[in-house]
């Protein structure tokens, strides 16, 4: 890396004016002592490929990529990563020289995020929310701390099952009824949620009542990095909680480490994502 040189890396998306990346990457970039500008780059789909292209240029680092752009920004980049391509979406674009390298970083920081709470998370079974984006990189992140036991339940059946299939040799059941659903909770002591509801209070992807068949020493995870009408119904029910900033913040530890080749200071990035987090409207 030319120390003389001032880079400039952001993150990808639309809309992107939410996104608290640049308000923990700045920081970390400083703490680091890394003349670069963190900044948001509303990207329209048209305006896609032109973004991309831009980052070859000599200060750029690299770019962070987010919703709804990590599948589409595929076939504009030069090499992926093997497990970008297992969790079929690049979140993060290194610039090498004018070459473009995508990576996946969800899948650890999932992973990390999960350990980090649950450090017996091999011995317990997992269900998971979702059949989307997110939940492949939920349970490949499930599947790298060591899970065995995964089970998707998905509204669209057919979905989730497509996503187990392209995830062998993962082992995934696939809870396609309501009975299935009432039996994985039964033994699940990790449930994630991998959709979309949430965000906003009214919202949950599960009725609250479900939360009732989870055994008692559950941790129920959202990804969204708020706290969520999920994850307050379960603390009131006595179960343990995560919400997805860890996640957020590790899987952006792992980004700022391939763009600069250092190590991350986790905890001057983690300290800027909760003072930015916004509360839940």
């Amino acid at each position: 890396m030319n120390e003389t040189q001032h880079w400039r890396v952001g993150v990808i998306g639309d809309p992107v004016a939410h996104s608290i990346s640049p308000a923990m990457q700045q920081p970390a970039l400083d703490a680091l002592g890394v003349a670069a500008t963190y900044e948001r780059w509303h990207t329209p789909a048209a305006d896609l490929r032109e973004r991309i292209a831009g980052l070859r240029a000599s200060d750029v680092l690299g770019a962070n990529v987010t919703v709804p752009h990590k599948q589409a920004v595929i076939p504009l980049l030069d090499e992926i990563s093997e497990l970008a391509m297992r969790a079929g979406a690049v979140n993060t674009i290194v610039n090498r020289g004018g070459g473009l390298f995508g990576d996946n970083t969800d899948v650890y920081g999932f992973a990390t995020s999960l350990l980090e709470v649950c450090p017996d998370a091999r011995e317990r079974d997992a269900l998971v929310l979702g059949a989307g984006g997110a939940a492949r990189a939920v349970a490949l992140g499930l599947a790298d701390a060591g899970v065995t036991k995964i089970t998707i339940h998905n509204r669209d059946v057919e979905r989730a099952n497509g996503l187990a299939a392209d995830l062998n040799p993962i082992e995934i059941q696939v809870a396609e009824s309501t009975a299935d659903l009432g039996k994985a909770l039964s033994t699940a002591s990790i449930l994630i949620n991998a959709t979309s509801l949430g965000w906003h209070a009214g919202e949950t992807p599960l009725d609250s009542a479900w939360l009732s068949a989870l055994p008692a020493k559950a941790l129920v995870v959202d990804l969204t990095y708020r706290d969520t009408d999920l994850l307050l119904t379960a603390r009131e029910r006595g179960l343990s909680t995560l919400d997805g900033l860890p996640m957020l913040v590790h899987q952006g530890a792992r980004a700022l480490e391939l763009w600069t080749g250092r190590t991350s200071p986790v905890e001057v990035m983690m300290t800027a994502a909760l003072a930015a987090r916004e509360p839940r409207r």
